[in-house]
């Protein structure tokens, strides 16, 4: 969300210059008795535009025109003609706004993908609703097969379950709906899990079984387990669960890897996203991604985050390091660890007591020592670190292993580290950002999906200094990004670029509104800023000649609508390599 510097623009006459003999090279006729429109004969033109372009010294324009995936020209109508050629598809946009497309700056590619291939947890209002769904399913999944859903969250249910722990759900009436059936339902966070008797008996798991570190069982009064798994807990039964799916055989698994990309970038693309940096896969999911990308199977363009354990990272890492590889669409160059868990499940790691649960200031999910070493395989091997820290506590403990290895390792240039989420800072770490050249790669959408409960957590002080603070960390001079955390939040951009400029709840309630962002810082934190977080900005982010051909365009005026319409617009238009991925009728 900050306002970056654009690139050294050459002169027009130069760019054509270049442009001419990128022709020459591709093919493009270039003989003397070619005319000047074939040799530079566009393969999509917009025209007719309302076109922000996010570079700063040519804020505006009508058209744009792309040759070979790659932006040609930016200007008015009246420009385009010399590239309008016999082959050219022309597109009068018909003053619709069009902007770079939106590069989602942290989600999960493939779990966005499984998302749709499982319960939808996220619009029940109580948790009978919960139950009746796993109910229905029951129905009709054979006996023993797992059941799993995504998106409880009990904080936003109209009223506490009957009956509860803390406010959780216990197994009680999903055992008597799911009796031959495991069950497996995923917090909206993805920092907490529910099971059921059935999944909690595969697991081994009674009232004898103690918390793994950095996780909790949660327990009744009497000690017996209520289902419900915190932070790094979640893996005693995530693992029977795997153990389950490791049984299918390489073509099943690969079959369902393969519908899970094509799911996420269909969504991605109906949403305008032209780029998406996933937030951690493991070594073989960038395998799979790999073939996806030989065989042009990527709809969007991912840069990937390397989820592994340091001993299997070891030694490996040179070998999976991608930039631009199937023509741009795979980018393989970072590492990323949590250090602790969500505000929701209690377990974001914070440096005072919640004020709705005063035994816990939440959970240190890794320990310094296994981040630090990751951070120096980044060092070692040339990666960007990502750092999953949420609490207070938790960003302080990521900014201090940086500034140690920073002043060990020195470097005259950027390392562009990241810190995902940074959402409750303590006042005294925001300008450490700018100061170490970390990115805050935060989500707008946390912010008014979370701001129910966020007061209750923290107390209103600890809330105001340092809840969602985007605009204190711009003003420090630091980068913020912007995403949503799918599918722990809808992937839609125009939800996060709502909540980013309006902090509102409902028409009566505003979180925090000092901290909101104008429209164009808004902008280009979904474009620009995601493109320098992931060492791209010289491709992508801004509609400069030279650049991919990666546009969305939408239905209304993002920088001048009323705030209630940004709420209300359609995407019109995905454009990625200079051809139109998705399309829907102009309004």
């Amino acid at each position: 969300m900050s306002i970056l510097r654009p690139t050294t623009r050459l002169p027009e006459s130069s760019i054509r210059a270049l442009w001419t003999l990128l022709f020459c090279l591709l093919g493009v006729a270039c003989t003397p008795s070619s005319s000047l429109a074939q040799q530079r004969a566009a393969d999509l033109v917009l025209i007719g535009g309302n076109v922000f372009t996010v570079d700063e010294s040519r804020p505006t324009a009508e058209a744009v025109a792309m040759f070979k995936g790659r932006i040609v020209a930016v200007g008015t109508n009246e420009s385009m003609k010399p590239w309008i050629g016999d082959e050219t598809k022309v597109v009068d946009l018909e003053g619709k706004f069009a902007m770079p497309g939106f590069i989602e700056g942290h989600a999960h590619f493939v779990g966005l993908g499984e998302s749709k291939m499982m319960l939808n947890l996220q619009q029940a209002k109580t948790w009978d609703d919960i139950v009746s769904q796993v109910a229905d399913a029951a129905k009709t999944t054979p006996p023993g097969e797992w059941i799993i859903g995504r998106g409880w969250h009990q904080s936003k249910w109209e009223r506490p379950p009957t009956p509860n722990v803390d406010g959780y759900p216990t197994d009680i009436d999903i055992n008597k709906v799911s009796p031959d059936h495991p069950v497996l339902l995923t917090h909206a966070s993805g920092h907490m899990s529910f099971a059921n008797g059935y999944a909690m008996r595969l697991a081994g798991i009674d009232s004898n079984t103690r918390n793994p570190a950095g996780g909790e069982i949660v327990k009744s009064e009497s000690g017996a387990p209520i289902g419900v798994f915190r932070e790094t807990a979640q893996g005693l039964v995530g693992r029977v669960k795997a153990k389950a799916d490791n049984q299918r055989s390489e073509a099943e698994k690969m079959d369902y890897t393969r519908r899970a990309v094509e799911l996420a970038s269909q969504e991605c693309l109906r949403k305008g996203i032209t780029s998406f940096q996933d937030a951690g896969s493991s070594l073989e999911t960038v395998e799979s991604l790999k073939r996806f990308a030989d065989d042009g199977k990527l709809g969007v363009r991912l840069w990937v985050m390397i989820r592994d354990n340091n001993e299997r990272m070891e030694g490996q890492l040179a070998k999976y390091k991608m930039i631009g590889y199937g023509n741009e669409f795979l980018t393989v160059r970072a590492l990323k660890r949590s250090i602790d868990g969500a505000l929701g499940a209690h377990g974001a790691w914070l440096l005072a007591p919640y004020v709705d649960m005063p035994t816990s200031s939440g959970l240190n999910t890794a320990s310094i020592e296994s981040v630090t070493k990751t951070a120096e395989l980044g060092i070692k091997n040339d990666f960007q670190v990502c750092v999953h820290a949420i609490g207070d506590r938790a960003n302080r403990e990521v900014l201090d292993i940086y500034e140690n290895l920073f002043a060990a390792n020195p470097t005259p240039f950027p390392r562009r580290w990241r810190i995902e989420h940074a959402q409750h800072l303590h006042p005294d770490d925001i300008p450490r950002f700018e100061e170490l050249g970390v990115i805050a790669s935060m989500q707008g959408v946390h912010c008014t999906s979370d701001a129910v409960f966020v007061p209750k957590r923290l107390g209103m002080r600890r809330s105001q200094e340092g809840a969602y603070v985007w605009k204190s960390l711009i003003d420090s001079g630091a980068i913020v990004t912007n995403g949503t955390d799918a599918p722990v939040e809808d992937v839609n951009p125009l939800d996060s670029f709502y909540a980013t400029v309006t902090r509102r709840l409902t028409d009566e309630v505003t979180f925090f509104p000092e901290q909101a962002l104008t429209r164009e810082e808004a902008i280009r934190s979904y474009t620009i800023a995601c493109a320098y977080a992931a060492f791209e900005e010289t491709s992508k982010g801004s509609l400069v000649p030279g650049k991919l051909g990666d546009i969305v365009v939408l239905s209304n005026d993002l920088i001048h609508c009323p705030e209630e319409e940004i709420k209300n617009t359609k995407v019109i238009m995905t454009i990625v390599d200079g051809k139109i991925a998705f399309q829907s009728p102009l309004p």
